[in-house]
């Protein structure tokens, strides 16, 4: 792979360098650089994650978004790559210091899926509140406080520290057959604050999407965006010191031309290579399971990639999620095309799932649900699914619905156009949760 794994083991950049001039300084004389062209890519890959989440933060706010105010969401209105249409959303940034803390009230919830998940500004989920962590009181009133506040809090009310100050709340409630009641459940979650918290200053970046990814000005403020939000987990200190080195060095006119033409040559390069197996993930039947998701380690490169395709993932003991954009042959999944997904009676997706399945389409760029007349966006236990006769199923995914295809089981796509599925298990079982289950490939049939 073109991204090196080992970029965490670099020596740290000397003192000088880890200091960049605020914006609109002078230029700097020209010094020598202690970073390489793979510093650079890694660098920009590793700071890439951090800016994508500061841009839906910053998306966030501009749209109304009030700290420590809850956003309940109509079923399938949040837009951000690559959503999941079997649950109703509730969104916040929540807000907490040495002196407050924020109370996460949570309904009773029984016989559907449901987690408050809590994520730091690089994306990483630091709590998730529901029936399997807090086990004893999985509803009722929950104080996210900041580790080692010493704060008073009302009776009956179930502590759970993290160890950042700011967050993104995403309350999911599963809307299963019934959804007047998820939509009930999903307005019972509510947020307030223990007292006064200062929010936190947002660094500047530039706007940019998935087409048109920062290039060298993605250094211009990343001192700041570093400091706006340590990186929790240990051993990234090398990659962020060469950022930092990068930040310094692109004062010189000259080194920010070199810097501009590695990122747009090398560092997109590399993140388009790694992209197919997000990272360090693994491919069988031509879907690619990602080796990580919600939490990272040490692995920037994969958070920085599900950032990019699908932002707000969970832990992988929540769910489990596959992308598949080849069909069985390794050919790119197109509209032109008709396929199918056949499961046999032995081995039918509720087998790995204690709570629910489902499948959707999305666009390879944006990773965006892709529109169709039918307004069908997604197949899952509720599509009212056919099973053949030995007991199999067939889910088929086409321009056209075949002329022996249950209604129910045909997922439209839009003629002409790529596209790749997402394959979701929440409450990962048995192959699934081990990692030695793929879904079956995708044949062609037309």
């Amino acid at each position: 792979m073109a991204v090196a794994s080992t970029a965490c083991n670099r020596a740290p950049a000397d003192a000088t360098q880890n200091a960049a001039p605020p914006r609109g300084a002078e230029p700097a004389q020209a010094t020598a650089v202690s970073y390489t062209d793979q510093d650079v890519s890694d660098a920009w890959i590793y700071l890439l994650g951090r800016l994508l989440v500061l841009r839906q933060q910053k998306a966030d706010l501009a749209e109304g978004f009030k700290w420590n105010q809850i956003v309940h969401r109509k079923p399938g209105e949040v837009d951000w790559p690559n959503p999941n249409l079997d649950v109703a959303y509730s969104e916040a940034w929540v807000a907490v210091d040495e002196d407050s803390c924020t109370i996460v009230t949570v309904p009773e919830i029984k016989g559907r899926y449901y987690t408050a998940q809590f994520l730091n500004g690089w994306g990483e989920t630091v709590a998730n509140i529901n029936e399997r962590t807090q086990a004893q009181r999985p509803a009722g009133d929950f104080a996210l406080c900041l580790e080692g506040a010493t704060v008073a809090l009302p009776a009956n009310t179930t502590r759970i520290d993290v160890p950042v100050k700011y967050m993104r709340m995403l309350a999911r409630v599963e809307l299963g057959e019934a959804w007047d009641q998820a939509i009930a459940l999903q307005h019972k979650f509510a947020l307030r604050a223990t007292g006064a918290v200062e929010p936190p200053v947002i660094p500047e970046i530039q706007d940019f999407d998935q087409q048109h990814l920062p290039g060298v000005e993605a250094f211009e403020n990343a001192v700041a965006v570093l400091d706006s939000e340590q990186d929790i987990n240990p051993g990234m200190e090398a990659v962020a010191a060469k950022v930092r080195a990068i930040a310094a060095g692109i004062r010189d006119p000259a080194e920010r031309a070199r810097v501009e033409k590695v990122v747009r040559e090398k560092a997109q390069v590399d993140l388009a290579k790694a992209s197919p197996t997000i990272g360090h993930g693994t491919v069988r039947n031509h879907w690619v399971r990602p080796a990580v998701a919600g939490v990272y380690g040490n692995d920037w490169l994969g958070r920085t990639l599900i950032n990019l395709g699908g932002i707000w993932a969970n832990r992988l003991d929540e769910v489990v999620y596959y992308k598949g954009s080849l069909d069985g042959d390794g050919a790119q999944l197109n509209g032109d095309h008709t396929y199918t997904l056949t499961f046999p009676k032995d081995d039918l997706p509720p087998k790995y799932a204690d709570y629910f399945w489902s499948v959707i389409a999305v666009d390879p760029v944006f990773s965006r649900v892709l529109p169709n007349p039918k307004n069908r966006f997604l197949l899952n236990r509720e599509s009212g699914l056919k099973y053949s006769t030995d007991g199999s199923l067939t889910l088929y995914f086409g321009p056209e619905k075949p002329a022996d295809a249950p209604d129910s089981n045909w997922l439209p796509t839009p003629k002409g156009q790529d596209y790749r599925l997402t394959f979701r298990f929440y409450g990962p079982k048995g192959g699934v949760a081990d990692g030695s289950y793929y879904p079956p490939p995708l044949v062609k049939r037309s």
